[in-house]
């Protein structure tokens, strides 16, 4: 599901609740698969078309509006970086396809999108009704809805009576309780190469994601193009292997995990702890295109390395 595997772990002695839990769970995924899809037909693509289109007071789900409120406040955080407004940036380098790839977009269409500049703030909400002043706005929700899911998945698992679980949406990860008395342990990918990067034990409700160059990618002529496209030039962010950050329990921990790790991600090398601060990020880790890796001292606390000479600044032998 959301274009990748999702693994849900649950420790409880009652196995048919558990069972039942983690059903639950997995049918509310398929729901939001089918609704919020950015590309194949459902609530989400319908509102979408009405904006283009030019309609006005769209009557859409309370649950689109919910998201629409939600993520206009996490882009303006991010100074517009975090935006889920350029679906049609999205769908131009062919990541609104199940398997992406060439050819490579117009340069004169790639413009013409950013100089029309989608934003979320754009759009206006009045009950379940949106209105946008931009017929260029797209959602695509992709790049907060694996978070929006763990934090949908964290609210299913406790009322239903699980206190111990561990979900796991493409390396975005949320943590409840424990281990049978130990902390869920988890391992963050190396973006190069087989196995883990470094080990974290997450605490009760943290939540932590990982946004990539290795997940959704295709390569041309020997360069990289992957999904995630900064919109102030309209391309795919070069310079960067992969961001991780970990958010601690808080409302919403999920999708916060989920959204933070893309402005980080796009302002690169350069100005990724500033992107964190205006996330309110203080735990975060970027590896940079040379796989050199850059982390804040606390989240370098909570780390175990699998080879801590790649970490920037490690003393070398």
């Amino acid at each position: 599901m959301f274009g990748t595997v999702v693994e849900v772990t649950v420790v409880d002695g009652d196995a048919m609740l558990a069972r039942e839990a983690v059903g639950r769970v997995f049918r509310e995924f398929d729901r939001m698969h089918r609704e919020l899809h950015a590309w194949k037909a459902g609530e989400l693509v319908a509102l979408n078309r009405a904006i283009a289109s030019g309609k006005e007071n769209i009557r859409t789900t309370k649950e689109i509006t919910a998201l629409i409120r939600e993520t206009q406040r996490l882009a303006a955080r991010s100074g517009g970086l975090f935006n889920p407004a350029i679906g049609r940036l999205v769908g131009l380098w062919s990541f609104h396809r199940d398997k992406p790839g060439g050819p490579l977009p117009d340069p004169g269409e790639i413009a013409r999108i950013v100089r029309a500049d989608p934003r979320l703030s754009d759009l206006s909400v009045q009950g379940d009704a949106v209105t946008s002043r931009n017929p260029a706005v797209q959602l695509d929700f992709g790049g907060y809805a694996k978070g929006y899911a763990l934090d949908r998945a964290a609210d299913l698992l406790r009322e239903s009576g699980i206190k111990d679980a561990l979900v796991n949406i493409g390396g975005n990860i949320m943590a409840l309780g424990d281990h049978a008395g130990r902390p869920w342990r988890v391992g963050l990918d190396s973006p190069r190469g087989e196995g883990f990067l470094a080990t974290l034990e997450l605490k009760d409700g943290e939540a932590t994601g990982t946004s990539g160059d290795y997940r959704r990618y295709y390569k041309i002529d020997g360069k990289r193009y992957a999904h995630i496209i900064d919109p102030r030039t309209g391309y795919p962010v070069a310079g960067v292997q992969s961001v991780t950050v970990l958010v601690p329990k808080q409302a919403g921990a999920g999708a916060l995990s989920d959204a933070a790790s893309k402005p980080i991600f796009i302002e690169g090398l350069r100005g990724w702890r500033n992107a964190a601060l205006r996330m309110g990020i203080s735990q975060a880790m970027l590896v940079d295109s040379e796989g050199v890796v850059h982390v804040t001292p606390e989240l370098k606390a909570r780390l175990v390395f699998r080879n801590p000479e790649l970490v920037a600044g490690a003393a070398k032998k």
